[in-house]
């Protein structure tokens, strides 16, 4: 079975192309600028030369019909027609309290994403637009959709509950739901299947740290907690968002700059962070450069993103009653040997060691970077959203009868 992965912003469209037999990546290739005469179309497929086009692609529907056509074109596809894409997946990011789990696209689950349009208005109206486009290109290919959140409806009360007024939980859905579900899903799996032992046995923290960050306390299988709330801004200092804190900053900004509530929300998504504090960048890598350098802003950073992760650590090794492994993962998490040192040296009260050489080595597969000794286990695991995507919509997709 070949499955398409999507996933769909306002302008632009990723995907990959599986052959689940194997679960190898046949093609992939992303589509930027959506809605322009200039919009570009990059794509890649196993065994052909990488290719880039640049034409007219006014809204998502005419995107797709341009992969499908570069999934079958003579030169750069890989199939034969467009018959052969036997399913499709898709990443959404909101979820609400309606899917725990992921689920095949009916006019029943277009609706409850539309109706969550309030909860994500950046990312699920996007998302609809993608699985509109695959209708109208791929009218009898069976969809699935897999949420970011839905992982982590796992989450106890205690949990996932704000300490406001019970009305906005009831009447407006007001409460932790946290995201990059999927990966920390796809992640504790493989952990799990690292050490070898059983996940149901494990106490883990996962920390997706990318530009985006957040950090899981894993329990059994199961998330027990999370950083982000009920949107991303809440949790860890990331590259351009604030993360905690004190919610009267925002009127306070508001009273002493005269700042519309569009203004602070901007600020503090897409102004603050690494970016705000070192003045230099939201990437961690032009950070660390500065910081080299002799930037002390930049150096205030660095540690400022350390310190919040290492927090967030021992506050999950409180909750969960001890941890049998920290594992890191995401663009800054998998590559980053100096950030996941500046987080673990200050964890050795929990027994975890760290082991430099082994921190500093660079591998693709998931491997231990702690000590033999260590009561901790420390692991770099990379993840595969796209992968774990392409996995349940196979398994949708087989499970459920067709007539």
């Amino acid at each position: 079975m070949n499955v398409l992965v999507i996933n769909s912003g306002s302008s632009s469209l990723k995907y990959q192309l599986y052959d689940m037999k194997i679960e190898s990546v046949l093609a992939k290739g992303r589509v930027e600028r959506i809605g322009m005469e200039t919009s570009i179309l990059s794509h890649e497929a196993e065994g052909k030369p990488e290719t880039r086009e640049v034409s007219e692609i006014l809204d998502h529907t005419t995107a797709i019909k341009k992969v499908l056509d570069m999934l079958t074109h003579r030169e750069f596809g890989v199939l034969r027609t467009i018959e052969e894409v036997d399913a499709v997946g898709h990443r959404i990011v909101h979820g609400g309290e309606s899917f725990r789990e992921s689920v095949l696209v009916t006019e029943d689950v277009k609706l409850e994403i539309r109706r969550l349009f309030d909860l994500a208005p950046l990312h699920n109206p996007a998302h609809m637009m993608g699985i509109t486009a695959v209708e109208r290109n791929l009218p009898e290919v069976p969809q699935a959709v897999v949420f970011d959140t839905a992982f982590h409806q796992t989450m106890p009360p205690v949990s996932f509950m704000y300490a406001i007024p019970m009305v906005f939980y009831k009447k407006h859905k007001v409460r932790r739901y946290g995201f990059h579900g999927t990966s920390v899903d796809y992640v504790s799996r493989c952990a799990s299947d690292f050490l070898g032992r059983p996940l149901s046995e494990l106490k883990l923290v996962v920390c997706h740290i990318g530009n985006g960050a957040s950090c899981t306390a894993v329990l059994h299988g199961k998330s027990h907690d999370t950083s982000m709330g009920m949107t991303p801004l809440e949790g860890l200092m990331m590259g351009t968002r604030s993360g905690d804190l004190d919610p009267a900053i925002v009127t306070f900004a508001i009273n002493k700059e005269d700042l519309t509530l569009n203004e602070v929300n901007s600020m503090l998504n897409k102004h603050s962070g690494l970016l705000a504090v070192s003045g230099v960048s939201g990437d961690v890598r032009e950070v660390v450069e500065a910081m080299n350098n002799g930037s002390e802003n930049a150096k205030l950073a660095f540690e400022m993103y350390a310190n919040r992760i290492r927090k967030y650590i021992g506050a999950y090794a409180a909750s969960m009653n001890g941890i049998d492994a920290l594992v890191f993962t995401a663009g800054v998490g998998e590559n980053s040997a100096l950030l996941r040192s500046e987080v673990c040296k200050g964890l050795t009260f929990l027994g975890l060691a760290l082991d430099d050489k082994r921190n500093e080595e660079r591998s693709d597969q998931a491997r231990s970077i702690s000590t033999a000794d260590s009561r901790v286990d420390v692991l770099v695991v990379p993840t595969n959203e796209e992968l774990l995507i392409a996995r349940d919509t196979y398994r949708l997709v087989r499970e459920t009868p067709h007539t």
